[in-house]
């Protein structure tokens, strides 16, 4: 790292990122279905040939499925490879409707680099449309798996993989549209790569990708791990329902043993994590060591950086690798389930896993972490409109967790650049009418600083249809930490019949009004401890209720001793906030109990 150019080292950075951005934007403005093009539900990354992630501003999927079926040597420019097959993608695709599509970057003849995107697509078969049963109980309900196969070859498309798998999907045109878009923009980033390469030459390029990668490693052990002290920490939470058997708790354990001497000094075992469930929550995450989850949880880590300026300017690319060590658990459970298992609500596990990891670092810190945050959920209706069969999904956003040193954000999405349908578009398209759109009073979790409040939508469907979602954190809530409360839990009502999270196909008629309130992220501190003057900004703001201050924090509006002496009697009725807060739907699924074992500080 020391002999290599400080300043190509910079430009090379640059022009990944770029590459990276590129590609993205060119999928954006070309790709057919809102999932991908609206909702930016999808992601792209550069590789380099020994399969390291090179970018840090986004995640994606891994290489290693494509290069295990088709060795370098076999791959020629002009090459597509694609696959979306959960089981056969060494842990880097989630459920069958995120497919990939990789392309290898060539110089003097040899694969020196690939360029990837993945993402979310309409649907891709399986038993109800959009590719997602709640209650599926077989990978086989789910679509059409498709493992590593080469999509074009030397430039030239595939049309008989392309009519199979059109054939198998709801949604032909804009399947095969986005394909086309995300083929054509990879395309163009091997060659924009291509170009890197030309320009500066292999031996130099390549020595700037170690130095790119370790430069992560050393930032990341001297900035971050340094902050966590050497231990062993516990923690686990909840997956509350799987669409087949009644609500309990699936828990997701994680024992994380710090060592700071260590190679690794980060040890993540998930031993203790629930056997795998008969529903679609399963996540196969224990391939290729795990790598995909090393680089999927690597990012809680930058809740540790010195101030959130700096947690800003550090990417995740596979620098983080080397530091973590995992230790997964017997086939069989929800982080190894054995095939066919579904695996299609997936987000219950593998976004639960970064609050886990929030939690135990919680635990090792002094809650220094942020309080849990919002999490997927999938929401939607389809039916037939004067144009025939429509789809219409949407991946709304929830508040994020209070921080130590700032309040949560309102309707964030945890996936990067994501973002909800624009109202003008929706009724535009599909025969319904969204009649509010705002923030979900009091849904944020009180605190010292408090948890981001949840969307509040409601949308009157013109024409008889179905609705479905698939959503977690409709009975538990998203926690909150340091003494902060919990948020409310996601709710939604369709004509005033309260819905389960999981759901395929519940009726609505036209004129019916379907309401829906995503999740309020955490608290974090105690909410008696919440300046009087922003509880009465929030009351005014309308993101917290006159009732709200008063019972929550304490505050009564306008009289400073009123509130002096409401919040002394309000502490001494409860006395020590607890550490965790997990909410009130907890005790419904724990016999009563208010908290979990693991939950006191160590």
């Amino acid at each position: 790292m020391s002999d290599t150019d400080p300043i190509l080292v910079e430009i090379v950075e640059g022009t990944l990122a770029s590459v990276e951005r590129e590609v993205e934007t060119a999928i954006a403005r070309t790709a057919r279905s809102p999932m991908i093009r609206d909702a930016h539900d999808f992601r792209a990354g550069v590789h380099d040939r020994r399969l390291r992630k090179l970018t840090g501003r986004s995640y994606s999927a891994l290489v290693q499925p494509v290069v295990r079926d088709f060795p370098l040597e076999t791959m020629r420019p002009g090459d597509v490879y694609f696959h979306n097959d959960v089981y056969l993608s060494e842990g880097g695709i989630g459920h069958l409707p995120d497919l990939c599509v990789t392309v290898p970057v060539f110089h003097d003849g040899e694969v020196v680099a690939f360029v990837q995107a993945f993402g979310h697509h309409d649907d891709i078969g399986g038993a109800v449309p959009g590719s997602m049963p709640g209650h599926a109980r077989s990978a086989f309900e789910e679509g059409l798996m498709v493992p590593p196969i080469k999509l074009w070859d030397r430039g030239v498309p595939n049309e008989a993989a392309l009519r199979i798998m059109t054939r198998n999907s709801r949604t032909p045109e804009s399947l095969a549209g986005d394909l086309a878009a995300e083929c054509a923009a990879c395309l163009m980033g091997a060659r924009r790569l291509g170009e890197l390469f030309a320009r500066y030459g292999r031996a130099d390029v390549e020595a700037c990708f170690d130095a790119i990668i370790e430069r992560t490693t050393a930032t990341f052990r001297r900035e971050l791990l340094a902050r966590i002290p050497d231990g062993t920490y516990v923690w686990e939470d909840y997956a509350e329902h799987d669409g087949v058997d009644p609500p309990r708790l699936h828990a997701q354990r994680i024992t994380l043993t710090v060592d700071a001497a260590a190679e690794a000094p980060l040890l993540i075992d998930f031993t203790g994590t629930s056997p795998q469930a008969k529903g679609p929550i399963n996540h196969a995450g224990d391939y290729a060591g795990g790598v995909f989850l090393k680089k999927w949880l690597a990012p809680v880590l930058r809740n540790l950086a010195a101030t959130p300026e700096r947690a800003a300017e550090l990417d995740v690319n596979e620098g983080v690798v080397p530091l973590i060590e995992m230790r997964f658990p017997e086939k069989g459970t929800l982080l190894t389930p054995v095939f066919p298992a579904p695996t299609n609500a997936r987000t219950f596990v593998i976004l639960r896993l970064l609050g886990v990891l929030a939690g135990v670092l919680a635990k090792a810190t002094g809650g220094r972490m942020p309080a849990d945050q919002e999490t997927i959920r999938y929401t939607g209706v389809y039916g037939e409109d004067e144009h025939g069969p429509y789809l219409m999904r949407e991946v709304l956003g929830g508040g994020s967790g209070g921080r130590h040193y700032a309040d949560g954000e309102d309707t964030v999405h945890v996936v990067p650049d994501s973002r909800n349908i624009p109202v003008e578009f929706a009724e535009a398209r599909w025969p319904l009418r969204v009649e509010r759109l705002g923030l979900a009073v009091d849904s944020g979790g009180p605190g010292e600083r408090r948890g981001g409040l949840g969307y509040d939508k409601h949308i009157r469907m013109l024409r008889d249809a179905h609705y479905m979602s698939i959503a977690d954190r409709s009975i538990l809530s998203c926690w909150g930490v340091n003494g902060g409360r919990a948020g409310r839990p996601f709710r939604v009502e369709v004509d005033g019949v309260e819905m389960d999270g999981l759901v395929d196909d519940h009726p609505v008629k036209a004129g019916q009004i379907i309401r829906i309130r995503t999740t309020g992220g955490g608290g974090w501190g105690d909410p008696l401890a919440r300046d009087p003057a922003a509880v009465a900004d929030d009351v005014r703001d309308g993101k917290v209720s006159p009732q709200g201050a008063r019972d929550d924090y304490g505050v009564v509006l306008g009289d400073p001793a009123a509130t002096a002496a409401l919040r002394s009697r309000l502490a001494a009725e409860r006395g020590p906030a607890p550490f965790f807060d997990r909410g009130p739907g907890f005790p419904r699924l724990a016999g009563g109990r208010t908290s979990a074992d693991v939950d006191a500080p160590d």
